[in-house]
């Protein structure tokens, strides 16, 4: 991860982060006049790109970009609107908001707001300082996230093993990582206890039938980057022969990029490369996979990054953020 890389990814999320429409709205409304309130009514902070998550996601990438360079020219910029996106009269509308709808964006979105949480909490002293009380302002929400997939993950009785938001091994990834980062034992504990009783006893994924027409995830990678992340080098290795015992796969092509479910499979080819390195990472140092699938996450990553050229708001509204997950190794490092 170059600065120069840094720097074309935290323009386009720039670009992104203040768009107020076209909104797609995931509102339950009570009342007509619920019904009629806008996107930046009822997420103050998260408003912009397309969506809530993606403004999560956005937000997230911003932070993780100011924070590894934080002498960029890009920061100035970025300290002023994260500066009214975490205002605290915003932060707190969105907690109350979460507080209100328990079973909004879960798990994807509250998966990314832990992350954002996360990468706001490694941030060191001074970068703390120059950025303002961020996490402190993040703090009510930040709980209530891990509240309600506390609450959902204790009554789940099956995973979801989709290509998209609903996935559970994917956020439980991302949950996983931000409980370790804050020290979060107790619900450290739960995810390892849930993916084990999800996914601990699975064999023979069918991989032929991984893909779907609209995935930006991968089912099967998915449960197997989780799994690294809880089971020892060794026993990992000798699960995923279990689960994987065929492990191959090229990256795919997205047939119209204008069409926002299809542009989906941009983003599955960047997903697939990370979790190919994090399954890679997670092997003994000598398996005879880790080539392999090293070989193939740089083949995904050539296709994945080539959408950036894009100038689609149906991809460029949160593509970016997935790429600067892949490229600064974030959940592998």
């Amino acid at each position: 991860m170059t600065q120069a890389t840094a720097t074309k990814l935290a323009a386009l999320a720039l670009r992104n982060i203040r768009r107020e429409f076209p909104a797609a709205i995931l509102h339950v409304a009570g009342s007509k006049r619920e019904s009629r309130r806008s996107q930046r009514d009822l997420h103050p902070s998260f408003y912009g790109c397309f969506d809530w998550h993606s403004s999560v996601e956005t937000h997230w990438s911003l932070v993780r970009l100011t924070r590894l360079f934080p002498t960029a020219r890009f920061v100035p910029r970025v300290v002023r609107e994260l500066s009214k996106s975490f205002a605290a009269g915003s932060t707190a509308a969105e907690a109350r908001y979460v507080a209100a709808h328990p079973g909004f964006e879960r798990p994807y979105g509250l998966a990314w707001l832990l992350q954002l949480a996360a990468e706001l909490h490694t941030s060191d002293v001074a970068f703390r300082a120059k950025l303002g009380k961020w996490s402190s302002a993040l703090r009510p929400l930040e709980r209530l996230a891990v509240k309600n997939l506390t609450v959902w993950l204790k009554k789940l009785p099956h995973p979801m093993r989709t290509g998209t938001h609903n996935q559970t091994a994917f956020s439980m990834g991302l949950m996983l990582d931000y409980a370790r980062t804050r020290g979060d034992r107790r619900f450290e504990r739960l995810l390892i206890k849930t993916a084990k009783r999800f996914y601990a006893k699975d064999r023979n994924a069918p991989l032929a039938y991984d893909l779907g027409g609209e995935d930006f995830l991968s089912p099967a990678l998915g449960e197997a980057d989780l799994m690294r992340r809880i089971v020892q080098p060794r026993p990992f290795a000798h699960w995923l022969t279990k689960f994987l015992p065929q492990l191959r796969m090229t990256p795919v092509r997205t047939p119209d990029r204008a069409d926002g479910r299809l542009a989906h499979l941009d983003g599955l080819n960047i997903s697939r490369a990370w979790m190919l390195e994090g399954i890679a990472s997670g092997l003994p140092p000598h398996d005879a996979r880790i080539v392999a699938l090293q070989s193939a996450a740089a083949a995904h990553r050539r296709a994945g990054l080539q959408a950036l050229s894009s100038d689609r708001y149906e991809l460029t509204h949160w593509l970016g953020a997935y790429a600067t997950y892949l490229e600064t190794k974030s959940g592998v490092t």
